[in-house]
C-alpha cells in the first residue's frame, strides 16, 4: 500500500493561491485560511487527468455511483446509513447555508449560532436579510481544556424566537468535537422551540484525538433528522477546496423538497471535474486520510509542546480540524493579527470570528515549515 510524502507539499507560491500569494512579495508565512499545503491524493489527481484528457468540459451531472459511494463513506467513517435518494449536491457549504435559509426562515427572522465561529456565519444572516443572534462559545478557567456551548444562553436565544441554529461540529475555530449527550441538549432545544438545525460537519473526517467519533447531528434520532439539514464535503478532508462541491443529507422529504426549490435557478451545479474528484476520494481515499491524520497529529504534537512553553499564550485541546485557536489576551495587543504579520505569521484575528483576543493558526503543512512558524510565533510573543 502506497505511503504519502506530507514531508514535502508543492511550492504554493505564484499559483493564484488565496492562502499563499496573499503575502507574495513578503516574507510571511501563511497560515490562515483553512486549506492544507499537501496535494490531494493521488487517486483523485489521477480521476482528474482522466476527464481532462477527455478533452470536452461541457455541463455535468453527477456519476450514478457517486451518491451510493458518498453513502457507502458515511456508514464505512461514521457509522451512519444514509439513503442516496437523501444526498443533494451543493457547489459550497456556505451556498448549501444559504439556501436553506432562504428556504426555512422569512426576511426579519431570528436566526441564532455560536461565536467565536467561522467568520461567514456572522454575515450570512444580515445579506439575507435575517438577524442574528449569538450563542457564546465559553473558554475552560485556564485557558487549556475545551470550550463547552452556554446552553443555558441558547435556550435564551432559542425562546427569543429564533428559527434556526448554525451549528458547526466539528467547530471551527475552537477544536471541538461535540460529543452525543452536547449534542442530544442542542438539538433536544431546537426541537422544543421549533428551530431548524443546519449543521456544518464539514470537518467531521478530521479527527485528531485518539479514538475520537464524529457523531452526524442528524442520527441522534428520527425526529431530529426531521428537522437537520447536515452538510458536507471532500474538500477540507481531501484538500480539494478549489473544486467547491459539497453535499446535503435531508432525510425528510418535505424539507428536501423545500431546499430544492431554493437551489432551482440560482444556483450552479457542481462542475464535472468536482463530480469526479469527489468520486476518486470517498471511493479510494481511506488510507491517503488515515496517514494525513496521522501527520496532522504529529503536527499538533510538535505545536502543542511549544505553546505549552510560552507562558501568556494558552491553547484548547484540538480534537477535530488542523486549525489552533490560540488565546493571546494576555499580550495586550490591541491588533493581534497585525502584530503576529508584522513578524512573518500571517495567522488569522479572532475578530473576524467575533471574538478579540484571539488568533487562528493553520498547522496543516510541513513539519519544516510549522517548526518555522513556531520560530517566529514565539519572536513575536517576545516582542509584544
Amino acid at each position: 500500500m502506497a505511503s504519502y510524502d506530507f514531508d514535502h507539499p508543492p511550492d504554493r507560491r505564484n499559483t493564484g493561491s488565496i492562502k499563499w500569494d496573499k503575502y507574495a512579495g513578503g516574507d510571511v508565512l501563511p497560515m490562515w485560511v483553512a486549506d492544507m499545503d499537501f496535494a490531494a491524493p493521488p487517486e483523485v489527481l489521477e480521476a482528474l487527468r482522466r476527464r481532462i484528457d477527455h478533452g470536452v468540459l461541457g455541463y455535468g451531472m453527477g456519476p450514478a455511483e457517486l451518491k451510493p459511494t458518498i453513502a457507502a463513506w458515511l456508514q464505512r467513517r461514521h457509522g451512519w446509513e444514509v439513503d442516496p435518494q437523501c444526498i443533494v449536491y451543493v457547489p459550497g457549504v456556505m451556498t448549501g447555508l444559504s439556501a436553506a435559509l432562504r428556504a426555512t426562515t422569512a426576511p426579519g427572522d431570528l436566526v441564532a449560532t455560536t461565536v467565536p465561529i467561522y467568520p461567514p456565519f456572522l454575515t450570512l444572516p444580515q445579506h439575507i436579510d435575517r438577524r442574528r443572534a449569538d450563542v457564546p462559545m465559553l473558554p475552560a478557567e485556564d485557558g487549556r481544556g475545551p470550550w463547552k456551548l452556554d446552553l443555558d444562553a441558547l435556550h435564551d436565544v432559542l425562546g427569543q424566537g429564533a428559527r434556526a441554529l448554525l451549528w458547526c461540529n466539528p467547530h471551527n475555530p475552537c477544536g471541538r468535537i461535540f460529543g452525543v449527550d452536547e449534542l442530544r441538549q442542542v438539538a433536544q432545544a431546537c426541537l422544543e422551540s421549533g428551530a431548524l438545525i443546519l449543521s456544518d460537519e464539514i470537518h467531521a473526517d478530521l479527527l485528531l484525538s485518539p479514538g475520537a467519533r464524529h457523531v452526524p447531528m442528524a442520527t441522534l434520532s428520527p425526529q431530529i433528522a426531521e428537522r437537520t439539514i447536515v452538510f458536507m464535503a471532500p474538500s477540507k478532508t481531501f484538500n480539494i477546496p478549489g473544486l467547491v462541491f459539497s453535499f446535503a443529507v435531508i432525510t425528510d422529504d418535505g424539507l428536501r423538497g423545500q431546499f430544492r426549490k431554493a437551489l432551482r435557478d440560482v444556483v450552479p451545479w457542481p462542475n464535472i471535474l468536482a463530480y469526479e474528484a469527489a468520486l476518486a476520494a470517498y471511493a479510494h481515499g481511506d488510507h491517503w486520510l488515515d496517514e494525513l491524520l496521522n501527520y496532522l497529529r504529529g503536527n499538533y504534537s510538535l505545536l502543542l509542546e511549544a505553546v505549552e512553553g510560552l507562558g501568556p499564550v494558552r491553547m484548547a485541546p484540538i480534537e477535530g480540524t488542523y486549525l489552533a485557536w490560540l488565546d493571546v489576551r494576555q499580550l495586550g495587543l490591541e491588533k493581534p493579527g497585525e502584530h503576529f504579520e508584522r513578524h512573518g505569521l500571517g495567522l488569522m484575528d479572532g475578530k473576524e470570528f467575533g471574538l478579540p483576543g484571539y488568533v487562528r493558526l493553520n498547522f496543516a503543512c510541513s513539519r519544516q515549515l510549522l517548526t518555522e512558524a513556531i520560530g517566529r510565533l514565539k519572536r513575536a510573543v517576545e516582542s509584544a
